[in-house]
This record gives structure tokens, sequence and C-alpha cells, in this order.
């Protein structure tokens, strides 16, 4: 299955997250998909934003890596702190929004599980939003221990479990039932949130990505929830 512009409908990626299935996905949301996420997320993604860049811990002069970076919005955001941000993305077509509306922003192809980088050649590396997307976790999760520094920092900002039990039952409700029928007055393939909405209910809660981060060899795992639970800092360093 491919999908390659804003123009075709009714495609979304299987939960087995294929890396050419899930580029194509992307690929086909790219135009609105800045939008539709802060629509989707009542403008919350901006505060989320500025929650990673300020989790990171950033000085001038640092050396960042966004993976996931999609159309460099996030990237953008990092270079507020001073810092050299660079994005990678497997999505061709988030990547051409993002050289088309962020021309200053470093945009790279990359996949994720095989980093296009020497290393240790970062400081500090983040990934919003897109971690559970990738086919294998712990992969990614040893490729951004191989490119940062000894003593660097990572920090992912991920959807996961609200901890108020009430707040729960009514959040995913929205994510299986409302949020479709929202992506489809905004989005530019409603199909892709479906996969979206599925893959959030999947991930793992924040204890369990912790025990992941652990696994893969990170220190100092710590997670500080935003909106609830809605979305989880989790931030470790490099051994």
């Amino acid at each position: 299955m491919r999908a390659g512009t804003d123009d075709q409908r009714g495609f979304r990626a299987s939960l087995d997250k294929d890396p050419n299935e899930v580029a194509a996905m992307f690929d086909g949301v790219a135009g609105r998909y800045d939008l539709t996420n802060t629509v989707l997320a009542f403008g919350q993604d901006r505060f989320w934003r500025r929650a990673t860049r300020a989790a990171l811990g950033l000085r001038p002069g640092d050396r960042v890596l966004d993976v996931g970076a999609g159309t460099g919005v996030s990237t953008e955001e990092l270079g507020r702190a001073g810092v050299w941000a660079v994005g990678s993305d497997i999505s061709l077509g988030m990547l051409r929004v993002g050289r088309r509306t962020r021309p200053e922003v470093p945009l790279l192809a990359g996949d994720a599980l095989a980093l296009p980088f020497a290393d240790g050649v970062f400081d500090a590396v983040t990934i919003s939003f897109a971690l559970r997307n990738v086919a294998d976790t712990q992969v990614a999760l040893a490729e951004f221990a191989r490119v940062t520094r000894p003593g660097g920092r990572l920090v992912i900002c991920e959807f996961s479990t609200p901890t108020f039990p009430p707040f729960r039952t009514v959040y995913f409700s929205y994510l299986m039932r409302s949020l479709p029928a929202v992506a489809r007055a905004v989005a530019s393939n409603p199909e892709a949130y479906v996969y979206l909405a599925e893959s959030i209910r999947q991930w793992p809660d924040q204890a369990a990505l912790a025990g992941r981060l652990v696994a893969a060899g990170w220190d100092g795992v710590q997670w500080r929830n935003l909106t609830g639970g809605v979305v989880a800092l989790h931030r470790a360093v490099r051994n």
C-alpha cells in the first residue's frame, strides 16, 4: 500500500508498523498535518513542545537531534534555545512540506532504526509523538543512545495513559470515537487518524515505557505527566 499526495483517501498504516506503510501514510497527511494536530489537541501541542524543550535542559551551542520531526515544527521550537537542532524523518512528504514552510530548519531523511549519523555526535536526542510508530522500539532506543555522547540526554514526548480513571475513560472514548469524526472535518486523510488513535490505545503506559528505556541501557530514567497523563515526558541520560 502507498500514499503520496494529500488527494488520496482511505489509507492507513497497519499496526505492525511496517516502515514503508508508516512513511506512506504520513506522506498522505503532510499538507495539513500541523493544523490537524493543533485542532485535535485543542492547542495543547504548543505547550507540549515547549515542555519538551525545557526537559532537555539545553545550553546554547548544544547539538540536538529531533527524530520523527515531520515538518520540523518541533525542531524549530528546539532552536529557540540557541542550539543547533536538526530534524530527521522517514516521510519524504513531511520533509518536503517542512523544507517549504521552514526553510531555515535543517531537515534530513532518516529512519529511527538506522540513523544516518556517527556515534556520539549529539548532546541530546528527542522524539515527539513518533516512537509509537517505529516497528522496533528497543532498536530505536539503542540507536538514540549510539548517536548521543556519554552524559547526553534523551527526552521522549509521547501520548500515554491518563492517571485519573474517570478522565481516562473519557479520553479513550474521545480517541476511538470523537477523534476520527473531528479528523474527517479537518484532515486530508481521516483514515490515518484511525490508525493513530489505535496506536495510542496500544502504547505502553508510563512505567512500561520507563522499563524499556532501562532495558535499552539508559540511566536516570524518570517521567513527568502532562495534561493529566494524556502525554508523558520521559527523560534519561546516556551512560
